[in-house]
């Protein structure tokens, strides 16, 4: 379901139409989130690290809305929920898009999502769906072989792109902390750096739980 924005009487109108104008609308911050508390969680229960952190990014990017605004026909939409389409590695080192579907219960979304990524290992090539296109998600990437500090994207500029982009290093030990990297990127039109900072506090505060 999805609600169409009045932007007659958005305050970001203006913002909206400036950066919408640019051939590179996005703008994308690189930081670290504390990974301790959930490794040492999800390190008990014996559950994947990438679907943990996965999911309780996905959690706090529903609770943003501006997450969750897409650009259809030069109109903004805001979706009730938003879903994960991730790259999935596969054993000869090529890659295929996936979807996974946005859950309240953590279970069940590891339960569905390792099917998913079951099926993206056993094909071939990007396997770019219909769902892998939906834009009723945020385009995932784990780069688990390396810690970065900065990140850029492949983007094709004659297409227009409003879904936001999340990818995850690989998580480093310092003193009795664990840092996993992660780069934000999102469409300057809809969102500014307050709303990427609103995600990551509650992205931090979930995987404290």
């Amino acid at each position: 379901m999805r609600t169409k924005l009045d932007l007659d009487s958005w305050n970001r109108r203006e913002h909206f139409e400036f950066f919408g104008s640019f051939d590179e609308p996005f703008f994308g911050v690189t930081t670290t989130v504390d990974f301790t508390k959930g490794y040492q969680k999800i390190k008990d229960l014996g559950y994947p690290y990438f679907l943990f952190y996965l999911y309780k990014s996905l959690l706090a990017a529903n609770t943003v809305e501006a997450f969750k605004y897409r650009i259809e026909d030069n109109e903004i939409y805001v979706y009730d929920k938003i879903h994960a389409s991730p790259t999935i590695g596969r054993d000869d080192h090529t890659f295929g898009f996936s979807f996974m579907e946005f859950q309240e219960d953590f279970e069940t979304f590891v339960s569905e999502s390792k099917k998913e990524i079951e099926a993206v290992k056993k094909s071939s090539g990007l396997r770019y769906t219909d769902n892998a296109k939906r834009i009723d998600t945020i385009h995932y990437s784990s780069i688990p072989w390396y810690n970065f500090t900065g990140l850029t994207h492949a983007r094709h500029f004659q297409f227009v792109d409003s879904v936001p982009k999340i990818s995850f290093g690989k998580y480093t030990k310092v003193e009795n902390k664990l840092n996993l990297p992660i780069a934000v990127n999102v469409h300057h039109g809809l969102a500014d750096g307050y709303h990427v900072g609103v995600y990551l506090e509650e992205f931090q505060r979930l995987l404290n739980e």
